[in-house]
């Protein structure tokens, strides 16, 4: 059974969050942590879409096939199923605290509070942009998958 369980959340689940989770999947067994890890959407517009295709074209980029991901959206059950659920913006944990049933063990907070000097930053939805934006989207999730891998590694030590 994995020690710690993982919900990334952006609005459609298709650009940010499934970047977050490749990112985190791939800290996280670099680093030998036994992890589920999965991502959502706070609205319904992408259930069952594979990833925007500059995301998949990104993580392509970092050598990760994310073509078989699939869209879904935050349910009250994740609150219960995962320990930890990671907003991407403000608007974001909105909607995380509207889905909420208040009687969860997953504990919330924006992805970047993750990064020493980045607390409070929202994570910048790169939809209405290029491939740079989408490369800077994977360079704010790695750091915040590498800032996380390294809180969990000091809760399993």
């Amino acid at each position: 059974m994995p020690s710690h369980s993982v919900l990334f959340v952006c609005l459609g689940n298709i650009c940010r969050s499934p970047l977050a989770e490749a990112a985190f999947r791939r800290a996280a067994e670099e680093a030998g942590l036994d992890v589920h890890v999965d991502s959502a959407g706070t609205a319904d517009y992408h259930v069952g879409q594979p990833p925007d295709p500059r995301s998949i074209d990104e993580a392509h980029r970092q050598g990760i096939d994310i073509s078989g991901y699939r869209g879904r959206q935050l349910a009250a059950e994740d609150f219960h199923r995962f320990d930890f659920i990671f907003g991407m913006d403000r608007s974001n944990m909105q909607g995380i605290a509207a889905r909420d049933p208040g009687n969860g063990k997953a504990r919330t907070a924006m992805l970047l509070d993750l990064v020493p000097g980045s607390e409070g930053r929202e994570l910048s939805d790169p939809w209405y942009g290029g491939e740079d934006n989408f490369r800077a989207t994977w360079e704010d999730v790695t750091m915040a998958a590498d800032a996380l891998v390294e809180l969990l590694s000091k809760r399993n030590g």
